[in-house]
């Protein structure tokens, strides 16, 4: 991989404080329980397409995380012509801010993890979704996006593949590009 020396502080390269991280991967690697991760999110309706979930507590490193001592809340809604209000981005436009999200952390901790300086990253990101599907007109149709483009522009030193190898590691990335089993439970109030 590509390395650049010109560097201030060499434990922070890309506001990563690669020491940390390596150090973390290090633990990870002889003792493969503290990968294990659990992320929670509690969601309540509110009207129409309105609803709001709060993110607060987490698994992560072998222990139960509560050091949020707020939790972040989100809301969600739906457009006009979908017969709400437009007070909040939709679910699957969170889908796409989670997947550049991902794709851009992803990128950034692993180039710095392998001493390469990422300038810039922007992303514009593209889902087609057929309302047929959601609405029950068609069998032939996802309810979901047919296809989502990911265009990320990226100023650094590294090669197209090999930054293209870095955004691969993304777990968002792999969620939405592979299907993973959801269990839904619904239980009567």
């Amino acid at each position: 991989m590509t390395t650049q020396s010109a560097q201030v502080n060499p434990a922070q390269l890309n506001g990563v404080d690669v020491d940390e991280v390596m150090s973390l991967i290090g633990s990870i690697d002889q003792d493969a329980g503290l990968g294990r991760c659990q992320f929670r999110a509690r969601n309540t309706w509110i009207t129409g397409g309105l609803n709001r979930s709060r993110i607060q507590d987490f698994y992560a490193v072998g222990d139960e995380d509560t050091s949020r001592s707020l939790p972040f809340e989100l809301a969600a809604d739906e457009p006009v012509f979908l017969a709400s209000n437009d007070s909040a981005p939709n679910p699957v436009e969170f889908l796409l801010h989670a997947l550049a999200g991902c794709l851009t952390t992803t990128t950034t901790y692993h180039a710095a993890a392998q001493g390469i300086v990422i300038e810039a990253i922007d992303s514009a990101l593209e889902g087609d979704l057929d309302l047929r599907g959601i609405f029950g007109l068609s069998d032939e149709v996802r309810k979901g996006f047919s296809e989502v483009r990911v265009r990320m522009r990226i100023k650094s030193s590294a090669s197209v593949n090999e930054l293209r190898e870095m955004a691969m590691f993304s777990p968002v990335f792999d969620i939405v590009s592979n299907s993973l089993p959801v269990k839904l439970i619904i239980e009567k109030a």
